[in-house]
């Protein structure tokens, strides 16, 4: 019976932890294939998950956000808030924003999760007009 109870436990926890976003994961380049940073997901009291970088693995050309247009114009990247506004529908995270930091520009967001990687797309108007970068779960 305990064992019985003890599986039920640890498949219900994986059940409701496996659609979580929350945590440090590492973003990891297109091109070179080598992690960039860390971004913290969180989420805040409106109910809705946002993302800031809390560490920089990869030097960056500028420390400040000098491309972003709107209020993280000017912003140091660490601490830059790139996610904002998601919302879980189901398994899937949708209803935000994404910001690339390099170029300062803001992208519609949908973030699933795979394990121990997150699917993260990036797009405008249709999500199939998008790319989706691969992060990892960072220890």
């Amino acid at each position: 019976m305990k064992k019985l109870l003890l599986t039920f436990v640890l498949c219900l926890f994986s059940v409701i932890t496996f659609a979580q976003i929350e945590g440090k994961w590492k973003t990891i380049d297109d091109k070179t294939k080598q992690p960039r940073s860390i971004v913290e997901i969180f989420k805040k009291t409106d109910g809705k998950y946002y993302g800031k970088i809390s560490q920089l693995l990869a030097k960056a050309n500028n420390p400040n956000c000098v491309a972003c247009k709107d209020d993280r114009k000017g912003k140091p990247i660490i601490g830059l808030e790139i996610i904002r506004g998601l919302s879980k529908d189901g398994d899937e995270f949708t209803g935000g924003t994404i910001t690339d930091p390099e170029s300062g520009k803001s992208y519609k967001c949908t973030i699933t999760r795979s394990g121990d990687k997150l699917n993260v797309r990036g797009y405008l108007g249709l999500s199939l007009l998008g790319r989706t970068q691969v992060w990892e779960k960072a220890n």
